[in-house]
């Protein structure tokens, strides 16, 4: 499969405009981490990969094919999308929670297989206790992990996920974060992450694309290739040190560089 933009520009109906003539190419199964500080636009970019949102501007191709000429229910087949969370608002079992994800697989009703599909996609997320719970009645992080589930069992060649590790303790941070990259691998697929830690996207991302403002890519390349001081010095105004860990690098975080610092943010005596 293969996801390329060619001079997207997206801007919502109050005329802010979030995306700037973005042009990528994304063709290769693996882990990509998408990074960059608040408010650059990833949200905005992996929405528009499946059309959840239309560029103003531009055209997107998935495998070939420009994505207007899909309907959602097409493109729906072979991409998947979880939010940065999904609190349900009704009573529902998780595991038929879980189970809408493999709607547009079935025909007249669930089948045996989809069940033994769940359960196992469950127990690879260590949920399978709370198959019988209401949904309503699960934490945070539960939540994230549902919703992570209903995204693996769509079986999709493309799985784009905003932010799936919020909401998560540290264990079960990097814990998701090598499921994803060991799921991207095992079957193939494209797996497309926005996350916030630098160190998590360094050690397991096999391509990084990094977002600054104004809504632009600044760079795509390995982790070794994008992570680098002089970037997040630019893109998060942090100073920074870079150390080898077992080939990848590792960020030890420094000062706010003075620059970047508002004068609104001082605490005052």
């Amino acid at each position: 499969m293969e996801i390329k933009f060619e001079n997207v520009s997206f801007a919502y109906p109050n005329g802010v405009k979030v995306l700037h003539n973005i042009d990528l190419n994304l063709n290769e199964p693996g882990l990509t981490c998408v990074i960059g500080a608040n408010g650059v636009g990833k949200s905005t970019l992996v929405k528009c990969m499946n059309k959840l949102l239309r560029p103003t501007s531009g055209k997107i191709f998935i495998d070939g094919k420009e994505m207007e000429e899909y309907s959602l229910k097409d493109l729906s087949y072979f991409v998947g999308y979880v939010p940065t969370s999904s609190q349900n608002t009704f009573s529902m079992p998780v595991i038929d929670s879980i189970l809408v994800g493999r709607h547009n697989h079935q025909k007249w009703r669930t089948t045996d297989e989809d069940v033994e599909l769940a359960y196992k996609v469950m127990r690879l997320m260590g949920i399978d206790e709370l198959s019988m719970r209401g949904v309503n009645e699960l934490s945070a992080g539960q939540h994230q992990k549902v919703s992570l589930a209903r995204g693996l069992i769509q079986e999709p060649k493309i799985l784009i996920l905003d932010e799936p590790t919020s909401n998560l303790d540290v264990k079960h941070q990097v814990y998701v974060t090598e499921l994803l990259r060991g799921v991207a691998k095992a079957k193939n697929i494209m797996v497309i992450m926005i996350s916030h830690d630098l160190n998590l996207s360094s050690k397991y991302a096999d391509k990084v694309i990094v977002m600054s403002e104004p809504g632009v890519i600044h760079s795509v390349g390995t982790p070794e290739e994008v992570i680098t001081r002089e970037m997040i010095m630019k893109i998060y105004g942090v100073d920074c040190e870079i150390i080898d860990r077992k080939g990848r690098p590792y960020v030890i975080l420094g000062t706010v560089l003075p620059e970047s610092k508002n004068p609104s943010d001082k605490v005052r005596a």
